[in-house]
Protein backbone atom coordinates (compact mmCIF):
# COMPACT_ATOMS: atom_id res chain seq x y z
CA UNK A 1 0.00 0.00 0.00
CA UNK A 2 1.10 3.74 -0.73
CA UNK A 3 2.59 5.45 2.36
CA UNK A 4 1.05 8.57 1.49
CA UNK A 5 -1.04 8.74 4.44
CA UNK A 6 -1.33 10.34 7.31
CA UNK A 7 -3.07 8.49 10.01
CA UNK A 8 -4.25 10.87 11.99
CA UNK A 9 -6.15 12.19 9.58
CA UNK A 10 -7.80 8.86 8.88
CA UNK A 11 -8.64 8.82 12.16
CA UNK A 12 -10.32 12.10 12.51
CA UNK A 13 -13.12 11.44 10.06
CA UNK A 14 -13.11 8.09 11.21
CA UNK A 15 -14.17 9.27 14.70
CA UNK A 16 -17.31 11.62 12.71
CA UNK A 17 -17.90 8.77 10.20
CA UNK A 18 -21.39 8.15 11.51
CA UNK A 19 -22.37 11.99 10.35
CA UNK A 20 -21.50 12.35 7.31
CA UNK A 21 -24.95 12.29 5.77
CA UNK A 22 -26.51 14.27 8.73
CA UNK A 23 -26.94 17.65 6.74
CA UNK A 24 -26.80 19.53 10.12
CA UNK A 25 -23.52 18.08 11.46
CA UNK A 26 -19.93 18.51 10.88
CA UNK A 27 -20.16 17.84 7.65
CA UNK A 28 -23.52 20.18 6.59
CA UNK A 29 -21.03 22.53 4.90
CA UNK A 30 -19.91 19.66 2.15
CA UNK A 31 -23.53 19.36 1.95
CA UNK A 32 -24.02 22.64 0.74
CA UNK A 33 -21.18 22.75 -1.74
CA UNK A 34 -21.90 19.98 -3.29
CA UNK A 35 -24.28 21.13 -6.24
CA UNK A 36 -21.49 23.74 -6.49
CA UNK A 37 -18.87 21.07 -6.72
CA UNK A 38 -21.08 18.52 -8.97
CA UNK A 39 -22.37 21.64 -11.63
CA UNK A 40 -18.71 22.59 -12.07
CA UNK A 41 -17.46 19.00 -12.57
CA UNK A 42 -20.58 18.52 -14.67
CA UNK A 43 -20.96 21.40 -16.98
CA UNK A 44 -16.85 20.76 -18.41
CA UNK A 45 -16.84 16.80 -18.03
CA UNK A 46 -20.93 15.82 -19.12
CA UNK A 47 -20.63 13.41 -16.58
CA UNK A 48 -23.46 11.30 -17.93
CA UNK A 49 -22.61 7.51 -19.64
CA UNK A 50 -18.67 8.42 -18.33
CA UNK A 51 -16.47 6.05 -16.27
CA UNK A 52 -15.87 8.51 -13.17
CA UNK A 53 -13.53 7.85 -10.07
CA UNK A 54 -14.02 9.88 -6.75
CA UNK A 55 -10.75 9.89 -5.18
CA UNK A 56 -11.18 10.70 -1.47
CA UNK A 57 -14.65 9.81 -1.57
CA UNK A 58 -15.20 10.04 2.47
CA UNK A 59 -19.19 8.93 2.91
CA UNK A 60 -20.30 9.02 -0.77
CA UNK A 61 -22.00 12.97 -1.21
CA UNK A 62 -20.21 14.00 -4.02
CA UNK A 63 -19.54 10.18 -5.25
CA UNK A 64 -23.78 9.58 -5.13
CA UNK A 65 -24.69 12.68 -6.35
CA UNK A 66 -22.45 12.30 -9.71
CA UNK A 67 -23.99 8.72 -10.31
CA UNK A 68 -27.40 10.43 -9.53
CA UNK A 69 -26.50 12.07 -13.05
CA UNK A 70 -25.76 9.36 -14.64
CA UNK A 71 -22.32 8.46 -14.13
CA UNK A 72 -20.45 4.59 -13.54
CA UNK A 73 -19.30 5.65 -10.46
CA UNK A 74 -16.10 4.45 -8.30
CA UNK A 75 -15.61 5.71 -4.93
CA UNK A 76 -12.15 4.90 -3.04
CA UNK A 77 -10.65 6.14 0.47
CA UNK A 78 -8.68 4.70 3.36
CA UNK A 79 -11.14 5.83 5.71
CA UNK A 80 -12.59 2.39 6.38
CA UNK A 81 -15.51 3.38 8.77
CA UNK A 82 -16.47 6.34 5.93
CA UNK A 83 -16.49 3.77 3.06
CA UNK A 84 -18.69 1.39 5.29
CA UNK A 85 -20.98 4.26 5.68
CA UNK A 86 -21.13 5.56 2.23
CA UNK A 87 -21.46 1.45 1.15
CA UNK A 88 -24.56 1.53 3.29
CA UNK A 89 -25.82 5.01 2.37
CA UNK A 90 -25.82 3.30 -1.07
CA UNK A 91 -27.80 -0.25 -0.26
CA UNK A 92 -30.64 2.45 1.50
CA UNK A 93 -30.63 5.66 -1.21
CA UNK A 94 -30.63 2.38 -4.12
CA UNK A 95 -27.53 4.60 -5.96
CA UNK A 96 -25.22 2.30 -7.44
CA UNK A 97 -21.51 3.56 -6.57
CA UNK A 98 -18.34 0.78 -6.02
CA UNK A 99 -16.43 1.85 -3.65
CA UNK A 100 -12.99 0.64 -2.39
CA UNK A 101 -10.73 0.93 0.53
CA UNK A 102 -7.66 1.36 -1.50
CA UNK A 103 -4.60 4.04 -1.99
CA UNK A 104 -5.35 6.43 -5.47
CA UNK A 105 -1.23 5.52 -6.23
CA UNK A 106 -2.13 1.75 -5.72
CA UNK A 107 -5.15 1.89 -7.91
CA UNK A 108 -2.80 3.87 -10.47
CA UNK A 109 -0.53 1.19 -10.16
CA UNK A 110 -3.58 -1.31 -10.77
CA UNK A 111 -5.60 0.35 -13.54
CA UNK A 112 -4.41 3.05 -15.33
CA UNK A 113 -5.81 5.11 -17.99
CA UNK A 114 -9.20 3.93 -16.98
CA UNK A 115 -11.60 6.83 -16.20
CA UNK A 116 -12.73 9.30 -18.50
CA UNK A 117 -13.11 12.06 -15.29
CA UNK A 118 -11.57 11.83 -12.09
CA UNK A 119 -12.67 14.14 -9.08
CA UNK A 120 -10.35 14.85 -6.10
CA UNK A 121 -12.00 17.46 -3.79
CA UNK A 122 -11.30 18.32 -0.26
CA UNK A 123 -8.59 15.78 -0.07
CA UNK A 124 -5.02 17.48 -1.31
CA UNK A 125 -4.39 19.37 2.46
CA UNK A 126 -5.23 16.12 3.82
CA UNK A 127 -2.30 14.02 3.04
CA UNK A 128 1.97 14.12 3.04
CA UNK A 129 2.74 14.23 -0.36
CA UNK A 130 -0.29 16.04 -2.25
CA UNK A 131 1.81 15.33 -5.71
CA UNK A 132 1.88 12.23 -5.20
CA UNK A 133 -2.07 12.35 -5.32
CA UNK A 134 -2.13 14.29 -8.51
CA UNK A 135 0.26 12.07 -9.83
CA UNK A 136 -2.03 9.36 -9.47
CA UNK A 137 -5.02 11.33 -10.83
CA UNK A 138 -3.11 11.69 -13.79
CA UNK A 139 -2.09 8.54 -14.43
CA UNK A 140 -6.38 6.92 -13.76
CA UNK A 141 -7.83 9.42 -16.30
CA UNK A 142 -7.79 8.43 -20.34
CA UNK A 143 -6.18 10.21 -22.68
CA UNK A 144 -8.96 13.80 -23.45
CA UNK A 145 -9.98 12.97 -19.89
CA UNK A 146 -10.85 15.20 -17.05
CA UNK A 147 -9.34 15.66 -13.58
CA UNK A 148 -11.14 18.11 -10.90
CA UNK A 149 -9.26 19.33 -7.86
CA UNK A 150 -10.48 21.60 -4.93
CA UNK A 151 -8.69 22.50 -2.23
CA UNK A 152 -7.43 25.80 0.20
CA UNK A 153 -5.02 28.56 -0.68
CA UNK A 154 -2.57 29.33 1.65
CA UNK A 155 -2.64 33.26 2.63
CA UNK A 156 -3.47 34.86 5.72
CA UNK A 157 -7.07 35.40 4.30
CA UNK A 158 -7.70 31.75 3.93
CA UNK A 159 -6.05 31.15 7.34
CA UNK A 160 -8.43 34.12 9.21
CA UNK A 161 -11.21 32.76 7.13
CA UNK A 162 -11.50 28.49 6.80
CA UNK A 163 -9.85 28.00 10.04
CA UNK A 164 -10.14 30.92 12.48
CA UNK A 165 -13.53 31.63 11.14
CA UNK A 166 -15.20 28.35 10.21
CA UNK A 167 -13.73 26.32 13.36
CA UNK A 168 -13.35 28.35 15.85
CA UNK A 169 -15.88 31.70 15.33
CA UNK A 170 -18.52 30.18 13.21
CA UNK A 171 -18.04 26.39 14.50
CA UNK A 172 -19.05 25.37 10.90
CA UNK A 173 -16.28 22.49 11.22
CA UNK A 174 -14.74 20.95 14.21
CA UNK A 175 -11.78 22.60 15.39
CA UNK A 176 -8.60 21.17 13.68
CA UNK A 177 -10.44 20.11 10.86
CA UNK A 178 -7.57 21.71 8.77
CA UNK A 179 -3.49 22.14 9.29
CA UNK A 180 -2.79 25.74 7.43
CA UNK A 181 0.47 24.56 6.65
CA UNK A 182 -0.92 22.03 4.24
CA UNK A 183 -2.89 24.52 2.13
CA UNK A 184 -2.26 25.12 -1.22
CA UNK A 185 -1.60 27.73 -3.18
CA UNK A 186 -3.59 27.66 -6.91
CA UNK A 187 -0.08 27.78 -8.46
CA UNK A 188 1.46 25.70 -6.44
CA UNK A 189 -1.20 23.16 -7.38
CA UNK A 190 -1.46 24.08 -10.63
CA UNK A 191 2.11 23.39 -11.41
CA UNK A 192 1.76 19.47 -9.57
CA UNK A 193 -0.62 19.34 -12.51
CA UNK A 194 1.74 20.41 -14.85
CA UNK A 195 4.42 18.18 -13.97
CA UNK A 196 1.91 15.31 -14.24
CA UNK A 197 1.06 16.26 -17.39
CA UNK A 198 -2.31 17.88 -16.88
CA UNK A 199 -3.16 21.13 -18.75
CA UNK A 200 -4.76 23.89 -16.65
CA UNK A 201 -8.70 24.17 -18.20
CA UNK A 202 -10.60 26.53 -15.48
CA UNK A 203 -9.86 27.69 -12.08
CA UNK A 204 -12.70 28.72 -10.01
CA UNK A 205 -13.42 30.33 -6.30
CA UNK A 206 -15.78 29.68 -4.19
CA UNK A 207 -17.63 31.92 -1.57
CA UNK A 208 -19.05 31.70 1.35
CA UNK A 209 -22.00 34.99 2.84
CA UNK A 210 -22.13 34.39 6.51
CA UNK A 211 -25.61 36.65 6.66
CA UNK A 212 -27.15 34.42 3.68
CA UNK A 213 -25.48 31.17 4.24
CA UNK A 214 -25.35 30.86 0.85
CA UNK A 215 -22.24 29.12 -0.81
CA UNK A 216 -21.65 30.47 -4.62
CA UNK A 217 -18.71 30.30 -7.37
CA UNK A 218 -17.00 33.41 -8.34
CA UNK A 219 -13.62 34.89 -9.62
CA UNK A 220 -12.20 34.77 -5.90
CA UNK A 221 -9.88 32.21 -5.28
CA UNK A 222 -8.47 33.39 -1.93
CA UNK A 223 -9.50 30.82 0.28
CA UNK A 224 -11.64 28.30 -1.34
CA UNK A 225 -10.64 26.87 -5.41
CA UNK A 226 -11.99 24.55 -7.97
CA UNK A 227 -9.38 23.42 -10.73
CA UNK A 228 -10.45 21.70 -14.14
CA UNK A 229 -7.71 20.12 -15.50
CA UNK A 230 -7.55 17.93 -18.75
CA UNK A 231 -4.83 14.99 -20.00
CA UNK A 232 -4.45 15.79 -23.71
CA UNK A 233 -6.09 13.61 -25.86
CA UNK A 234 -3.63 10.68 -27.25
Amino acid sequence: MSNNVDELEIDKFSQLAHKWWDKDSEFKPLHEINPLRLDFVDRHAAIAGKKVLDVGCGGGILAESMALRGAQVTGIDLAKKSLKVAQLHSLESGVAVDYRCVAVEDLAAEVPASFDVVTCMEMLEHVPDPQSVVRACATLVKPGGWVFFSTLNRNAKAYLLAVVGAEYVLNMLPRGTHEYARFLKPSELSRMARHAGLGLQTLSGMGYNPLTRIYSLNDDTDVNYLMATRLPAA
